[in-house]
């Protein structure tokens, strides 16, 4: 694949795998806006975060190349790959990082521990403007064609307008029919957390292990400006995310203590 100086260049990744239906949606859309580099594993690496491999080495491998796009298998995780696409791998600095579709929400506090959005945060560690994309559904027969005019929509916007230094999008569709879909909410991160429950189970020696299971509570259902209200109303949420933890409420108070 030859990059020309005015093409646009736009890496894309996944924590689904590299043969996840929402990340082959995501390629198709974004090969319209430019030349695409794809790198992801060829497992899932959901729930990574922003873990790193540092144990051991990483592999990465050109599977496939042709005019529009480039495909890498990595054997890391999405930060990894991302890390390793940027400083190994491309010509020069994407104008874009997309990641994504993810199989299964991402808003609230899902974005503590999605490999995605964490492939999306560390675009915004480098100054690359950044978007996570996710569908309201965990279904093997997902159908992630509702996605496709928002990611058209969100991608026009921020290859004309970059994203703010440490700030990426997080993109939650819902999983309805697309005629049924209200439009784009800008919100902010509802406040909720995992209802963590441990199944425990026996294998086949007798020895004792344990499945993770557990439902999503939401702290605040009646808010009208959260994520998780405009997905459950029919609308695409889009968050602002920041890099910055800081919780700058709370440092005039916690001065009065020290």
């Amino acid at each position: 694949m030859i990059i020309q100086e005015n093409d646009k260049l736009i890496l894309i990744t996944n924590d689904d795998g590299l043969y996840a239906a929402g990340l082959k949606t995501l390629t198709d859309v974004m090969q319209e806006f430019g030349k695409v580099v794809v790198i992801s594993a060829t497992e899932s690496r959901s729930a990574m975060s922003q873990a790193l491999t540092v144990q051991q080495p990483l592999r990465v491998k050109l599977l496939e190349e042709n005019e529009k796009k480039m495909i890498y298998a990595c054997s890391g995780t999405p930060t990894d790959g991302v890390k390793l696409a940027v400083n190994q791998l491309l010509g020069r600095r994407p104008d874009l990082i997309v990641s994504g579709i993810n199989h299964g929400s991402n808003a609230s506090a899902s974005v503590l521990y999605s490999g995605t959005m964490a492939a999306a945060l560390e675009g915004c560690l480098y100054g690359i403007t950044s978007v996570g994309f996710s569908l309201n559904s965990y279904s093997s027969t997902a159908d992630f064609s509702v996605c496709e005019k928002y990611i058209r929509m969100v991608c026009k916007m921020v290859l004309s307008e970059p994203l703010p230094q440490g700030v990426c999008l997080n993109v939650n569709i819902p999983a309805i029919k697309a005629s049924e879909v209200k439009g784009i909410r800008v919100a902010r991160q509802a406040s909720g957390w995992w209802q963590e429950e441990f199944e425990k189970r026996k294998d086949p020696m007798g020895k004792t292990y344990y499945w993770l299971t557990g439902c999503f509570v939401n702290r605040e259902p009646e808010s009208t400006d959260t994520d998780e209200w405009a997905m459950q109303n029919g609308y695409v949420s889009v968050v602002p995310v920041t890099t910055d933890m800081t919780a700058h409420n709370f440092i005039s108070e916690l001065k009065t203590k020290f």
